[in-house]
Order: C-alpha cells, then structure tokens, then sequence
C-alpha cells in the first residue's frame, strides 16, 4: 500500500509538473505574439518623426534618376521646372485627400481599407495583388537600378557601364538589403538611420553649391528657358510619370496610421509641411543642375549627380556617387523594412497568402514578405531598364490612387455617417481624379506599349485568383496551400504575427 500511495504521490507530482510547464509556454507563446504585434505597430509617431519619415521616404533614388527623363519629354528648362513644382503640387493635393481618409478610417495599410469601406473587397484585392506582384516589386527593384547605376559609373568615367554590371549590381543589392532586414528589426533600423542622414548631407550639398552659383552669375543656361520645349498630352503625361516617380511615399503615413500620435492633427500638419519642404528642395536641386549643365549636356549624362559633382567638387567629386549611392540604398531599405505592412492588414481580411504575413520566431522579422518581394525585384530587374519600369510602376500606381481619391468623391454621399475630422473642399479630390484619369490615359492614348497592355491584363487577372480562391475558397487550393505553409513554418521558423487566444 506504501508503495501504491508513493507511485500515486509521484504521478501526482508529474501531471502537476507537466501542468506547470504547459502553462508556462502560454504566456511565452501569448508574449511572442505581443512581440511579433509590436514589431508591426512599433512606436508612437509624432509631428516632427511624421515630417521627417515623408521627407524621408520621398527624397531617394528619383531626384537623381528623374531630372533627366522629365527634360527630355518636355524639352527646355522652363517645363522642366514647371513639371517639378507642379508634381509637387499634386503630390500635397493627393495626400491631402489621404489625410481626410485616414482620420476617417483609421486603420494602417494605406490604400487598401479605404478601397475595402468605399468599394467593397473586389478592388481591395485588385489592390493588395497589383502591389504585392506589381507595384513595390517593381518600386525596389528601380531603386536598386539606380544604386547601381550612380555605384558603377566612377568605374567607367566617359562612357555607359555595361547593363551587365549595372544589373548584377543591382540584383547583390537586393539581396543584401533582403538579408539585413530579414535578420534584423535592429539592423535595418540603424541602417535606415544612418543612410538618411547621409541623404540629407548630398542634398544640401547640392543645394548650398547651386545657390553659390546663382549667386555667382551663372544663369546662361535659364535665358529663353521655353524656348524649343515639346509640349504635347503625352509628353506632359510621361514627364509627370517620371517627375511623380521621385515623390513616390507621398502618402507613406496613410500606412502606418494606427501609430500616429494624435492622427487629427499631425497627419495633416506632416503633409502640409513635409511635401512643400521636398518640393522646394527638388526645384532647387534641379536648378542647382542647370547652374553647371545645359540641356543637352544634362540629358547626354549617365549619372547628373555625379556630373553635376565633377564640374562643381573637384577633386572631392567623390563625394557625390558615394553619397548618391547611399541615399538610394537608403529608400531600397526603407521600402523592405516597410514591406510587411499591406501583406499582414491584407492578410488579415483574407486577401493574401497567410504565410507572406507570418512573423520570424527568433527575429520577429516579416521574413517571407521580405523574400518574396526580394525575389520577384530580382526578376523585375533582369528584363527591364529604369524608364520602362518607372512607367509601368506610374501606370499601375495611378490607377490605384485615382480609384482611391475617388472613394472619397463616393463615401461623402454613400457614408455620411463617417465621423470626418479632417474634411478638405470637395473641388481638391474632384481634381486630383480628374489628373489621375489623365495621366493613365494620356500615354495609351498619345504613345500607346504593350507595357501597359500587360499591366492592365495581369490587374484584371486578379478577379480570376479573387473568385478562386477568396470568393468560392475551393478545398483543393488549401489542400495544396497548408502543407505548403506548414513546410516554409518549419523551414523559416516564422508564427502568425496574431492569433484568436480565445
């Protein structure tokens, strides 16, 4: 009997051990689920962190890939710096109507919940799928093109680099900025800070050695500043895809607006204050560039930086690839570090693959959303040249924003009960469609490609993957979908980043 009670009493000791440490991997698991939340809603944003993530975010790659493919659509210096300020206007008129949106819904994922409450879940999902496969592939992989490009071109002083190694450049890119944030909440964190900083010390480089010059005479190159100027819709049109290109990130707080502090107040007052800044900076580094280079001179330049730097720095012309370099690398980053965002909002309406939103275990990085955007860049890239893919990425972006702007027109009538804290003069979202439909007819129009052709297909695309798999949900996708996950959970160690606790 004594040995019968011992044999119960240490049972008894086991099942309440094992009890124990069940309980004790709940909270652990609950924490990590805390900790992989928290990596997507970080921090609180306030006023100033709100200005510098627009300024940020905006100035990248563009103000040094742009200037010349916006003059040689339009010609002359004059349109030239019309387009510029006119892109600027347009872009604060645009996200001006995305601060009303985003005081109204308050939720993060840009685009996608306004498209969700004005429309319904139909051109939410053409938008998630035109973004994930179109959009911020294509955003990086430009990027990435123009490091390369600004990268290579010391090595290969009077001529082109060969778009072999500019490619090859571009592609380790990827794969490096892929890895660190991959790895890395931290790393690419650092790595953005200190990139930014770097990009703000070339502009005023740029800006301070024009204003010098102005200041010295050097204004030749602004005498008859229209004359031979290519005006037609169609050259407006694609000089705005390329001007629009360089303020990309415009609406960057409509992502995150869920960590805005006090959203009312400080979404708008970033835009007001954050776009008009890069504005004035883009027009002035322009003129800085026409200070040292006439038209010709500029559109016949591989890198305008580094050219404006050899005229102007010399011998510490140096300085301005690296720097360049530095600053696209920077917007590369800060796209991939931002990557997760549309994938886990998307995913958590149903509209995207679950495992595109899960979390590293280890790392709480959004490691598959960041491979998967790292890959499909990469092929972007094998094909296409910068101007081709700033157009197709233009097209297929505006599209989005018109519908978007639109919703607003739509949701005053059809969703009178929204509180709106913020409500700008109708005529303001009136106009930015109207441009929107503009600039996404004026190229098919007036120079039609079967770029856009495509593009337009693989949009329409979408429904037939929406019915499949979102609308009827057949057995047969998720029987092939959940072993598949299950294996890429296993393989990168990567949890929903919420789960129902319940």
């Amino acid at each position: 009997m004594g040995e019968e009670n011992l044999r119960k009493r240490k049972g008894a000791d086991n099942r309440k051990e094992d009890g124990q440490s069940i309980q004790s991997n709940e909270p652990q698991t609950m924490n990590l689920q805390k900790q992989a939340k928290l990596f997507l809603f970080p921090l609180q944003v306030g006023l100033i962190s709100g200005i510098c993530m627009i300024v940020g975010t905006i100035i990248g790659s563009g103000i040094f890939v742009s200037p010349k493919s916006v003059l040689a659509n339009v010609g002359a210096v004059g349109p030239c710096l019309t387009i510029w300020a006119a892109c600027g206007l347009l872009a604060t008129l645009g996200a001006l109507c995305f601060a009303e949106l985003g005081t109204m819904i308050t939720k993060s994922g840009g685009e996608y919940p306004y498209l969700m409450e004005a429309f319904g879940p139909i051109p939410a999902f053409l938008f998630s799928w035109t973004s994930l496969l179109v959009t911020k592939p294509s955003s990086f992989a430009i990027i990435c093109l123009s490091f390369a490009e600004y990268a290579s071109a010391p090595f290969y002083p009077g001529c082109d680099p060969p778009q072999a190694v500019i490619k090859c450049l571009a592609a380790a890119a990827i794969v490096v900025i892929t890895l660190v944030n991959s790895l890395s909440v931290k790393l690419g964190s650092y790595l953005q800070n200190f990139l930014t900083a770097a990009k703000m010390i070339i502009v005023t480089i740029i800006i301070v050695s024009g204003i010098v010059l102005l200041a010295q005479g050097k204004t030749e190159n602004f005498k008859d500043s229209f004359k031979d100027s290519k005006i037609s819709v169609s050259s407006i049109g694609l000089a705005f895809y390329n001007g629009l290109w360089a303020y990309d990130g415009w609406n960057q707080l409509n992502y995150i607006t869920e960590e805005l502090k006090n959203p009312y107040r400080n979404l708008p007052l970033s835009i007001i204050i954050g776009i008009p800044l890069v504005t004035v900076c883009y027009v002035l580094i322009n003129i800085s560039y026409f200070t040292v280079m006439t038209s010709t001179e500029l559109l016949q330049s591989q890198a305008v930086a580094v050219t404006f730097g050899d005229r102007v720095l010399y011998p510490a012309s140096w300085i301005v690839p690296l720097f360049v370099a530095f600053s696209t690398i920077g917007s590369a980053n800060g796209t991939c570090f931002t990557a997760g965002r549309l994938v886990y909002v998307a995913g958590r309406e149903g509209h995207m693959l679950k495992v595109l939103s899960y979390i590293s275990v280890k790392r709480l990085t959004p490691a598959p959303a960041i491979m998967f955007y790292g890959a499909i860049a990469i092929i972007y890239i094998i094909p296409g040249d910068i101007n081709t893919l700033i157009n197709y990425f233009s097209f297929a972006v505006w599209i989005f924003y018109g519908l978007t702007v639109l919703g607003l027109i739509v949701m005053r009538f059809t969703r009178k009960e929204l509180r709106r804290p913020i409500r700008i003069p109708i005529i303001i979202p009136v106009v930015v469609s109207l441009v929107s439909i503009l600039l996404v007819l004026a190229p098919i129009i007036s120079a039609p490609e079967l770029a856009y052709l495509y593009c337009v297909i693989f949009i329409l695309s979408g429904l037939i993957v929406y019915v499949l798999f979102v609308h009827f949900k057949f057995n047969w996708p998720q029987k092939i979908s959940k072993p598949i996950t299950m294996h890429l959970q296993m393989l990168l160690e990567v949890v929903p980043a919420e789960e129902a606790t319940e």
